[in-house]
């Protein structure tokens, strides 16, 4: 409404009315919202809802055109690796080629990713002795790549129970990153870094002991067959 002047006075009539509607819907608001707090499930620094395990991580540094592979092998023998991503609990959930394939294609265009990872996921426990490795797959630059290698156990919290680097110099190079052991239960009770081959394991599980037990260190199959040179080696003694 204007005055004498023909003007608009500066402030509206105090409305006591509208102003308690206000205020009720506040209120409202606010115990709604008090009442999604109270039916959310309680939540603990560090808990984690997960159906892995473990999960263990190797990444090299950004953009670099080397391809590293990751190796995790489990208590019963089974290898996780590029050709062979579900073994066991244990699965490969991404194999970094470096270079050659780390882009999407959105519109016709080659999107890159400088993410230099690879994760291997364990999804179950079983008893013993697990080895993780890194391989240099293809050493494109000629130079030493470092590599980085976590393992976290996910449950019931997070914890870190191995991150360390090594450094792979050349093609066909393989490194042991860590070995750790597991009880029934899934609790770690021991870690170390001796090493063990897994590539040559594919090739002749008894020249990396892959056939022994690990609790007696007898072989599984009872027998162990030598071939010519490691024959004519032990003669030589």
């Amino acid at each position: 409404m204007m005055d004498e002047f023909g003007l608009y006075p500066r402030e509206e009539p105090f409305d006591p009315l509208g102003v308690m509607l206000f205020k009720a819907l506040q209120v409202i608001a606010f115990l709604f919202f008090l009442a999604l707090l109270a039916v959310s499930p309680d939540s603990k620094d560090g808990k984690i809802e997960s159906k892995a395990e473990f999960i263990i991580t190797m990444d090299w540094p950004d953009n670099h055109p080397d391809d590293l592979d990751l190796f995790v092998q489990d208590p019963a023998g089974n290898i996780a690796w590029y050709r062979h991503r579900e073994a066991g609990f244990l699965t490969l959930d991404r194999d970094d080629r470096g270079g050659a394939n780390d882009f999407i294609v959105v519109n016709g265009k080659k999107i890159a990713s400088p993410i230099r990872e690879e994760i291997v996921t364990l999804r179950g426990v079983v008893a013993g002795e697990y080895t993780v490795n890194v391989s240099h797959f293809q050493a494109t630059t000629g130079e030493p790549v470092q590599a980085n290698v976590k393992v976290q156990k996910l449950n019931p919290t997070a914890q870190v129970i191995f991150d360390d680097k090594l450094t792979v110099d050349h093609t066909g190079d393989e490194k042991t990153a860590v070995r750790f052991r597991l009880d029934a239960e899934g609790k770690v009770i021991n870690v170390d870094r001796r090493p063990k081959s897994l590539l040559e394991t594919f090739r002749s599980s008894w020249r990396n002991g892959a056939d022994l037990d690990p609790n007696t260190g007898v072989p599984r199959s009872g027998v162990r067959v030598l071939d010519r040179k490691s024959t004519r080696l032990n003669s030589s003694h």
